[in-house]
């Protein structure tokens, strides 16, 4: 009666312990109450394979340092037995072992292994003073206390390791969330709330289908049969609804949940907001784009420079030097582009509006003296922001490119006239062709008029308008955005 009222207690304190020091406590308590010992000690394996002293009583320091690390079993033993010796006069031990046993004033002792699910962990040592015959009913006794020790050692472990991985996924950024086979939501982490929308109280128990928009509703029952076939689905690209009904980009990828016999119960996801990676994406092929668009356009534009420079030029060497000075002027009008911004004693550079525009235009100069000016540039000028420069230039350059290749600036006769001013706190730049051949409206919005009203966009909007002269062009831009 007396032991199984111990046996129950120590049970009972197993199953409160906090920590691996009261679990050690226990036990130490268990075997002085039950085995009679007042001296033990438990040692765990460490890292490397080493007995370690992990809790005693009644041990010196000299004694514990000289007996840590021996073992009568290898870590990796599957049914490691227990040794008792019930006298260690008798024994066979090493010399210094057995002098350092002497010492300590052992006369018997016994190594009970204990055991977890994944092993051996360690032991616990009992010590008597005078030699010990170790009855059947005290082995099987250590047997007990071993068992309950290794089972909670496991137990703090599992609750650590739960408390850890409950951790990681409460302080994750990315929604996790579990489902079951009917996909009913069982967990919801805050992630999930920040991603989703939804509040833990709001989203457990209803269906995943709420966090699906209508024209994807097929994809989660292919899901759960991969799931239920025990697949598991890595970074599948798709796109789910928010409480407020807005849709958002993710990276999903989903796990099966097993129970203890391995049988699956439901599923796992992990969900990441990919938004700005496929923006950057967007914009990466955008930029891609319009790198292909205006190489092709430059070289539209060299050929047009030649077939108009073709008709001024009496020879071949006169034809090379007007060629080279209108690519030249390209050139230098590129670079008024990049100089902007940069900084010159101290002070920052900028470009007027006029400036850049004859930058922009300077290839359409004709003549060795720049005798022959094919457009004009009139009306309210102004600094341009740093951060306007290149935008307004990717539209004049755009526009210029355009007359070259289909306006006034594909004949020798075309001209355009620009004209800049100012309407209730916006700048208005018009662009009129003149004298070029007669241009069809397009119905279709090629590359170069997305680019046009996506720069346009940046800071106003734009017109055309396509008369019997020719095009005319209505830039409209916030003097607050674009003006230095």
């Amino acid at each position: 009666m007396r032991q199984q009222s111990s046996l129950f207690h120590f049970t009972d304190r197993l199953y409160r312990a906090r920590n691996l020091d009261q679990i050690y406590s226990a036990a130490l308590d268990a075997i002085d109450d039950m085995l009679g010992c007042t001296r033990a000690s438990i040692l765990r394996f460490d890292g490397g394979g080493v007995l370690r002293f992990a809790a005693w009583r009644w041990l010196s320091e000299e004694y514990r340092a000289g007996v840590e690390g021996h073992s009568p079993w290898e870590p990796g033993d599957e049914e490691p037995a227990p040794v008792y010796i019930d006298d260690i006069a008798q024994a066979d031990l090493p010399p210094g072992l057995a002098a350092l046993t002497r010492r300590e004033g052992i006369g018997a002792l016994a190594f009970i292994p204990v055991m977890v699910s994944q092993g051996m962990a360690g032991k616990f040592t009992l010590y008597y003073e005078a030699p010990h015959l170790f009855a059947d009913e005290e082995r099987e006794l250590a047997l007990i206390i071993a068992r309950q020790l290794g089972f909670a050692i496991e137990r703090h472990h599992g609750d650590q390791t739960a408390r850890r991985l409950a951790a990681l996924v409460e302080s994750s950024d990315d929604a996790i969330i579990s489902k079951n086979l009917e996909g009913i939501i069982t967990s919801w982490n805050a992630g999930a709330e920040h991603l989703f929308g939804y509040g833990v109280s709001e989203a457990i128990g209803r269906s995943v289908m709420t966090l699906i928009p209508p024209d994807r509703h097929n994809e989660e029952p292919a899901i759960l049969a991969r799931i239920r076939a025990g697949e598991r689905i890595d970074h599948y690209e798709t796109i789910r609804q928010r409480k407020d009904g807005s849709l958002v980009d993710i990276s999903l990828s989903v796990s099966p949940i097993k129970d203890a016999d391995g049988i699956i119960i439901g599923a796992s996801k992990i969900a990441r907001d990919i938004t700005e990676r496929r923006r950057a994406q967007e914009q990466q092929q955008l930029l891609l784009h319009e790198m292909d668009h205006r190489v092709k356009n430059l070289f539209a534009l060299a050929t047009s420079i030649v077939n108009l420079s073709v008709a001024s030029a009496e020879t071949p060497a006169m034809l090379a030097s007007i060629v080279a000075d209108r690519l030249g002027a390209l050139s230098r009008a590129h670079a008024l582009t990049l100089a902007s911004g940069t900084v010159d004693n101290g002070f920052r550079k900028t470009a007027t509006l006029h400036a850049l525009i004859e930058a922009i235009l300077a290839p359409y100069v004709e003549g060795a003296q720049g005798e022959r000016k094919r457009f004009t540039v009139e009306g309210v000028d102004f600094e341009l922001a740093e951060s306007a420069v290149t935008p307004v230039a990717l539209l004049l350059h755009e526009f210029a490119t355009n007359a070259a290749k289909y306006g006034s600036f594909s004949t020798s006769a075309g001209r355009v006239e620009i004209e800049c001013g100012r309407r209730d706190g916006d700048a208005i730049i018009v662009w009129r062709e003149l004298g070029g051949p007669k241009v069809q409206p397009s119905g279709a919005e090629g590359f170069g008029s997305r680019l046009v009203r996506l720069a346009a966009s940046q800071f106003g909007g734009f017109s055309r308008q396509w008369h019997s002269e020719g095009l005319v062009i209505e830039l409209t831009m916030d003097l607050s955005r674009v003006g230095a």
